[in-house]
């Protein structure tokens, strides 16, 4: 098990004062090279989001049934990305924490851009029958093994190179590429379907973002070749492979389950609110409400355009005030206002409709605002990569990619269109749950290979004034 450092071994904040001009600017290179990998892997997801009635025609329309069927096994092409995500994260996971961060993140934005890209030039069922889908299906989870390393590695890479007391700003904008892939993918996707039309966008247009995603994937990867590693890792890992200790990922288990357990507890609202704002909702607006997609998806993109003004605000909050208080209002606002927040964008009206994603939206923006640099202050140095690529990625193959398919499902089912708010309503419980047991890490070190947080008492001994704890200023 973990032993706790003397006092006089604990290592000291890194604040953004005390960086060099290089440091800085290293720091800074690092948040532009993960974020824009991050924005191309959410590019790819929000297109299939968007793109979703074309690759269900494409795709899965067998015959001439005019059920949801089509739609669902769509969704399931979604899922089945994010059920190869824990294989990428077991495998991908302790290899960063082994040969560095950087190394996969280049292969992760190699892998992801050529899978997406290939999606462009598939043939469909019309052409060459069930072996279309089963194509599909393999590019899906050659991106979701892709996936189960590249958030992780990115949080990772970002946060141990982030000074210690702005974590949480310079973390806002590995989500702000995640916003800003959102919003081009629904900006792209609506703009071809109002310049093309529905019957070019079925017959064609509905490959041209797929094919993007190869020349965004170029430039992603020149900029990331050029990366240096954090010092935090390199400084911390030789001490942590020391002897004939056994890898990351069974360290991690050994030493480590219960900070495992919290993080999967929270990555279920994570996901769950994630996928269903912005991934689900185009679909459930326009199929499922009737409401006019053109006019639905906007409302989604003015929606995340403010999302992403806010962002960056709310990750300097977190570093002021702590991360905890932020998240547990999210937490506490998922369980109570999603159902009528949901009920509010079933009316007919352009303002109510727009009022109760905007409560989404603002609820989800709390909750992402924090998150790289929340979940990998959740394990020391040694298995920092590990314990987030293998954590958050179970947990998103079982609750997050599944969000719509089984939303879907259970509308069809119960004829129950409130189905995604008592959804997120249960998962904002259950991530309150988690939130409450975390450790405040705002303004702790990374360095040291401890769990941060955990050395608190120590440093209050030596006089550290520490946010969340009493005497702070």
């Amino acid at each position: 098990m973990n032993t706790q450092p003397e006092a006089a071994e604990l290592p000291p904040i890194t604040r953004e004062i005390d960086l060099t001009p290089l440091q800085r600017k290293r720091a800074r290179k690092s948040v532009a090279g993960a974020a824009v990998g991050n924005a191309i892997e959410w590019f790819d997801y929000g297109i299939y989001g968007y793109l979703i009635a074309y690759i269900s025609e494409s795709f899965f329309t067998f015959n001439d049934d005019e059920s949801a069927l089509p739609r669902i096994l769509a969704f399931a092409g979604f899922a089945v990305s994010f059920l190869v995500r824990p294989l990428g994260g077991l495998i991908l996971g302790p290899l960063g924490d082994r040969v560095g961060r950087q190394r996969v993140l280049v292969f992760t934005i190699i892998l992801i851009s050529c899978s997406t890209a290939a999606i462009s030039v598939l043939p469909t069922f019309h052409d060459i029958g069930f072996a279309a889908p089963i194509l599909l299906m393999l590019l899906r989870m050659i991106q979701g093994f892709s996936a189960g390393g590249e958030y992780a590695g990115a949080a990772v890479f970002m946060s141990e190179h982030a000074p210690d007391n702005r974590r949480g700003f310079y973390g806002s904008f590995l989500e702000f590429g995640t916003l800003a892939g959102f919003s081009a993918a629904a900006l792209l996707c609506t703009g071809l379907t109002f310049a093309l039309g529905d019957e070019a966008m079925h017959a064609w247009g509905w490959r041209v973002p797929f094919a993007l995603t190869l020349l965004l994937g170029i430039i992603a990867l020149w900029m990331r070749r050029s990366l240096d590693e954090p010092e935090t890792f390199t400084k911390d890992l030789p001490d942590a492979n020391k002897g004939s200790q056994p890898n990351a990922g069974v360290r991690l288990f050994r030493d480590h389950p219960g900070q495992l357990l919290k993080l999967f507890g929270f990555v279920i609202l994570v996901n769950v609110a994630f996928y269903l704002v912005l991934t689900y909702m185009p679909s459930y607006l326009s199929e499922t409400l009737g409401h006019d997609p053109v006019q639905s998806n906007m409302s989604l993109v003015v929606i995340q355009l403010i999302m992403m003004a806010i962002i960056a605000p709310l990750g300097a909050l977190s570093d002021r005030i702590g991360r905890k208080p932020l998240l547990i209002t999210a937490c506490a606002g998922f369980t109570l206002l999603s159902v009528p927040a949901i009920m509010l964008v079933q009316t007919g009206s352009v303002w109510t409709q727009l009022g109760g994603i905007a409560v989404l939206g603002l609820l989800l923006v709390i909750v992402i605002s924090s998150i790289s640099a929340t979940l990998p202050a959740l394990f020391p140095t040694s298995v920092r990569y590990s314990g987030f690529a293998i954590g958050y990625n179970l947990s998103t193959a079982i609750f997050g990619g599944t969000a719509a398919m089984v939303n879907e499902a259970l509308i069809e089912v119960t004829g129950n269109t409130l189905v995604p708010g008592y959804y997120l309503a249960v998962a904002g419980l259950i991530g309150l749950v988690s939130v409450l047991t975390f450790n405040e890490t705002a303004g702790r070190s990374l360095r040291g290979n401890v769990v941060p947080g955990s050395d608190d008492a120590l440093r209050i001994a030596q006089g550290e004034q520490l946010i969340g704890r009493p005497g702070h200023k």
